[in-house]
């Protein structure tokens, strides 16, 4: 298809003739790829700071803790309360060789810490050193807990990100500083900037100090019992698969009924991830759906109003016939125009898209850090206008077929 300056004079002659039809014909087709553009790349930032929530954790993972039971079993009535033991960590990684990390939790109602003249409220939980393979931390200063800090009791704490901010607005390491909850001092060692809250157990996300497990125990005499089992699978393993496995290690030894799945409580995480990745393919299956019947809608209203034009032009088409012009030049002619007028709106949805998504990533930028990516990849903007492109040609097919089909005599007929 061959343009010169001519063919172009001609083509901005023909769709400035009638400016506001021209403009709300390309204006449905700018809605529709601002629509797509702004979709994809709104459901990647979405998706993105829905990860965050679980991130650093373990999707092979579950946790176990201790429920009043809903089951009569061996003479014990329904609702009987019991706690699990630190024998309990034993007993599953001797009985279930499949678990890569068994980690004992313990909770606290919590209290307040302070530094300074500074105050907040935390939550308390102790742990051990492999926790950390469980929920993964990310750590902003110093270091995690590790085995001398369990095997000594030292009074070391890690503290999350909302502690961070109100215990030290000024910024900077925090690390080998004190802070005291109630009337025990705890030496920082390290800050956790981790942001998985849509897992948070012990208290809000972004408030847990983590304490030593065995220092937990002693300060607030907690003896052998614990509060939550932290449970990964070694590699190639589906938790679901033993799951009925670890009830049942664990309801046997406290005289439980196996099957009792409220009294031995298993929270596998394997389920929530599935159902995360479930609602992603249904986000996008939405997301190109309506983006691209958008699309498309704007391409028919460029071929109608495109015959509309043929239509109007049915003089100037037979003129053109009657002195020369083939069909493959009135068929250039057309879909020129068709072209023109979708990539020019075309192109103008994806810069507006890519203004919007760019706000929305300075909206989401905490710190210097950016928390989720909303523009678009490179590839997409390019399927994006190969897209327009292809809209431009099969929305002038049509009106360009009714063009070449005009003959000398129909046009006089008009005149």
């Amino acid at each position: 298809m061959r343009l010169d300056i001519d063919t172009y004079r001609e083509i901005l002659d023909t769709l400035t003739r009638n400016k506001s039809r021209s403009f709300l014909t390309g204006f449905g087709v700018f809605w529709g790829v601002f629509m797509l553009v702004a979709l994809i790349g709104g459901g990647q930032g979405m998706k993105e700071l829905l990860n965050q929530n679980f991130e650093g954790f373990a999707t092979n993972s579950a946790m176990i803790w201790a429920q009043p039971t809903t089951k009569a079993y061996k003479g014990f009535r329904k609702g009987r309360r019991w706690d699990m033991e630190y024998k309990d960590v034993q007993r599953l990684k001797s009985r279930i060789p499949e678990l890569e990390v068994v980690s004992p939790v313990l909770f606290s109602n919590g209290g307040t810490a302070y530094f300074g003249d500074r105050k907040t409220t935390v939550s308390i939980n102790g742990v051990q050193e492999d926790y950390q393979r469980v929920s993964e931390p990310k750590m902003r200063y110093g270091r995690y807990l590790n085995d001398m800090d369990v095997a000594q009791r030292r009074k070391v704490c890690v503290i999350q990100k909302k502690t961070y901010k109100d215990l030290f607005p000024g910024g900077g390491d925090p690390c080998g500083s004190f802070i005291r909850v109630d009337s025990v001092y705890y030496q920082i060692v390290g800050v956790d900037y981790s942001s998985a809250e849509g897992i948070s157990f012990g208290g809000e996300s972004g408030t847990t100090m983590l304490l030593p497990i065995t220092l937990m125990q002693q300060t607030y005499n907690m003896g052998q019992n614990v509060h939550m089992i932290a449970v990964t699978g070694k590699k190639g393993v589906v938790m679901s698969t033993i799951t009925d496995r670890i009830r049942e290690t664990i309801a046997r030894a406290h005289t439980i009924d196996p099957e009792d799945e409220q009294g031995v409580m298993v929270f596998n995480t394997e389920v929530l991830f599935q159902m995360l990745d479930s609602l992603f393919k249904g986000v996008n299956f939405l997301i190109w759906l309506v983006g691209l019947g958008t699309l498309l809608a704007g391409a028919i209203g460029v071929s109608n109003i495109m015959m509309v034009t043929v239509r109007e032009r049915t003089i100037e088409i037979g003129i053109r016939r009657a002195i020369g012009a083939t069909p493959k030049m009135i068929l250039s002619q057309i879909i020129s125009e068709s072209i023109v007028l979708t990539m020019v709106a075309g192109m103008s949805g994806i810069l507006f898209a890519v203004m919007i998504l760019q706000m929305l990533e300075l909206a989401n930028t905490e710190d210097g850090i950016l928390s989720a990516h909303f523009q678009v990849g490179f590839w997409t903007a390019i399927f994006a206008a190969l897209a327009i492109a292809a809209m431009g040609v099969l929305a002038g097919l049509a009106p360009a077929a009714r063009a070449m089909s005009i003959k000398p005599v129909d046009a006089m007929r008009d005149e």
